[in-house]
């Protein structure tokens, strides 16, 4: 599969006196999944839109691969919006099948591709009953079944984890990490932050029109680490509490959760530790990706 770098360029959207993006500048790498978040008219479908070319930017621009992006270009692009988008009275095998044609593929090929996603998406069964008929969440596989069956270079989703349950959700993110494993640009936004955290090679944060925090989620989490630790072992950590340049935020039995002063501090604790017994666990807890999430967008 023949990928490319998508990059935003300073879009900026007004709606009459109302800037509703903001210089939104962020880059979608190949092989990679990047999840977008942000609160209820934070600017993520709008910024969706505008890459899609559903709606046109007031500036700015989007690029693959250096060019800016083109209708051609945008064929080669997979989108699944938030809202429900297919025909209700046709059959999950046939809608997909149809949207396969759509794209130039012949039937028998078409009919092949949309077996074999509907069926890693666990639609299997499904193939023959009418999309009306399936569950929300079934609906919503379908769907994704809809933006990934011609096999797009990249691929744009928009709250696809909504409505799944757990299991579901498992089974979605292992068919979106496995086109991300054949190079595909996968960018994706969700409410569901532990689904992010989980899921996300990047992460791109935005409110109220503008990019609040971009990265790896490693370096993300690394630039918003405190000097936190959790301390385990077989005597009981209650003496951390009596320790110079030390929090301590939570303790129950031989567990404890402290903050440090300094990394000096967080090695005299450990070292003293290990003169008491036996340590099993001392590790930096990094911030969830909601506790990053309200730091940067206060």
């Amino acid at each position: 599969m023949t990928t490319g770098l998508l990059d935003l360029s300073g879009i900026t959207k007004s709606y009459g006196s109302r800037r509703v993006l903001d210089d939104i500048t962020f880059s979608v790498s190949p092989g990679r999944l990047t999840g977008f978040v942000g609160g209820n008219g934070a600017g993520k479908t709008t910024t969706m839109r505008i890459v899609l070319g559903v709606l046109d930017a007031d500036g700015g621009s989007v690029s693959l691969d250096g060019a800016r992006v083109t209708t051609a270009d945008r064929r080669r692009f997979g989108y699944m919006p938030e809202e429900r988008g297919l025909y209700p009275k046709m059959k999950v095998l046939e809608q997909v099948v149809y949207l396969a044609r759509l794209h130039g593929f012949g039937r028998a090929e078409a009919t092949e591709r949309a077996t074999g996603l509907l069926t890693e998406l666990g639609l299997g069964e499904r193939l023959d009953d009418k999309i009306e008929s399936l569950s929300l969440g079934n609906q919503q596989r379908a769907q994704i079944a809809a933006a990934l069956v011609h096999e797009p270079e990249v691929l744009i989703l928009d709250e696809p984890f909504s409505g799944l349950d757990p299991l579901a959700v498992d089974v979605v993110a292992g068919v979106l990490q496995a086109r991300a494993a054949q190079g595909a640009s996968i960018i994706f936004s969700s409410h569901q932050l532990d689904v992010v955290e989980r899921l996300c090679d990047d992460l791109i944060i935005i409110a109220g029109g503008t990019i609040r925090a971009a990265g790896s989620r490693d370096a993300m989490r690394a630039e918003h680490s405190t000097l936190r630790y959790e301390l385990s072992g077989s005597t009981d950590a209650g003496w951390v509490r009596d320790e110079a340049g030390v929090e301590v935020i939570d303790f129950e039995g031989g567990t404890a959760v402290f903050d440090a002063d300094s990394p000096e501090t967080a090695q005299r604790i450990l070292r003293s530790a290990l003169d008491r017994g036996e340590v099993t666990t001392f590790a930096p807890q990094h911030p969830s990706l909601a506790q990053i999430f309200k730091e940067v967008i206060q």
